[in-house]
């Protein structure tokens, strides 16, 4: 589960939007930027240090992610769907990888390994020159 964001930590700008759609994408700003400052916001600092860590193309030198949506003709399910990209990121940002405890080959994965290495070495010992 991931923390509210405040309505008031995110910035909305609308924009025109790209692409077809005729005479309606030349005359309406329904586009959206969400600009979320993530140093400034009320984010826990672990989770503000894994999005700060993200090689992540949206988020900019100074900290600040912006998330362009477009996909929809209304301006509000483009809010929507820009909020909902911003939660999904936080929330992936939010989960703590389980460390990964290094183990030991079995006995029988190492002989099938050596017994694989036998007969790929017999194969192409056999590929040799023919000697009388």
């Amino acid at each position: 589960m991931h923390p509210l964001i405040p309505e008031s930590e995110v910035e909305f700008s609308a924009i025109r939007a790209q692409g077809p759609g005729g005479q309606h994408v030349n005359k309406a700003s329904t586009a959206v930027h969400l600009r979320f400052d993530i140093a400034a916001s009320s984010l826990p600092a672990a989770i503000k240090e894994r999005l700060l860590a993200r090689s992540d193309s949206r988020i900019s030198a100074d900290g600040v992610l912006v998330i362009k949506a477009q996909g929809s003709r209304s301006l509000e399910s483009n809010k929507a769907e820009a909020m909902a990209r911003l939660h999904a990121l936080i929330e992936r940002a939010a989960h703590v990888p389980k460390p990964r405890k290094p183990t030991r080959p079995t006995y029988g994965s190492q002989q099938r390994r050596l017994e694989g290495k036998a007969q790929r070495s017999s194969l192409k010992i056999g590929r040799g020159k023919v000697s009388e």
